[in-house]
């Protein structure tokens, strides 16, 4: 199990750094985050989930097989609680800017 998860961090460490690479050759970025800030607690996470779709959205750009992936995690609950883990953890980050929305 712990290897499956380490296995999993280097890929995306991996991917995330090619994505910087697409992102700096990219010349028209949509801005889909202008800022952490957020009215509720409610727009934070959506914004969370924002925040994966789009990363994911921008590693693999492929819709055949960013599909055929998804046949892989809807059939396996671990899969669903890394991308639950992942929204937790962009949550985490966008309460932080809000100071938990005090």
């Amino acid at each position: 199990m712990n290897n499956l998860k380490t296995l999993l961090l280097l890929f995306f460490l991996f991917i995330g750094f090619t994505q910087v690479v697409h992102a700096s050759e990219e010349k028209n970025i949509k801005d889909y985050m202008p800022s952490l800030i957020t009215k509720t607690p409610l727009e934070g996470r959506m914004l969370a989930i924002k925040i994966v779709r789009k990363t994911i959205g921008t590693i693999q750009r492929d819709p055949e097989i960013k599909h055929a992936v998804r046949k892989q995690y809807q059939d396996d609950p671990q899969f669903l609680m890394y991308a639950a883990e992942l929204v937790a953890i962009e949550f985490k980050t966008i309460a932080i800017a809000n100071n938990y929305w005090r």
